[in-house]
């Protein structure tokens, strides 16, 4: 029977300095995956383009290699999974959304944060268990979403999930 090597990630945000909290975990990784005989990978989630720090990504490393944490794969090194900088990995994700929301399975919502605060303090007055959002937008049809996209409105992808529907993860 063939082993599966195991494969453990860490993928801190370079929004400033690296926390304690964030250092132990990877430290616990770096464990893991030594004792498992498996692969230590840092993926950087450089997505947030508004709390960027610049410097911050050498900061990481510098941080894990002073620590003496060393990583198998990563932007430093390369790998098998390259690339390891989430916003060069956005293309993958593109085709895999554009699919969902072909499929019915996801769709474009373009509510305001201040619709999703006024929806969530209703819910609060309600004594609701848990703010949900409505779906507000998922009937929208799709020269409104065209004429949204076409006019920079700042939009998310939702998963299309339904009331009584249960979603598990398997490994």
């Amino acid at each position: 029977m063939n082993k599966m090597i195991p494969r453990v990630r860490f993928a801190p945000s370079p929004t400033g300095y690296l926390h304690i909290g964030g250092l132990r975990t990877a430290l616990y990784n770096y464990l893991f995956a030594k004792n498992q005989n498996g692969k230590l990978i840092l993926r950087i989630e450089d997505t947030d383009r508004k709390r960027f720090v610049e410097g911050a990504v050498e900061n990481l490393v510098d941080t894990f290699n002073w620590a003496g944490i060393s990583f198998d794969e990563g932007p430093d090194i390369g790998g098998e999974c390259a690339p390891y900088l989430q916003s060069e990995r956005l293309h993958i994700y593109k085709e895999l959304v554009d699919k969902l929301v072909i499929e019915g399975k996801a769709y474009y919502c373009f509510c305001s944060p201040e619709r999703l605060d006024q929806l969530r303090e209703e819910q609060q007055k309600l004594k609701l268990p848990q703010a949900k959002y409505d779906k507000h937008c998922i009937h929208l049809s799709k020269s409104e979403i065209e004429e949204n996209l076409k006019s920079n409105i700042p939009y998310v992808i939702r998963l299309n999930i339904k009331p009584d529907q249960k979603i598990f993860f398997m490994m």
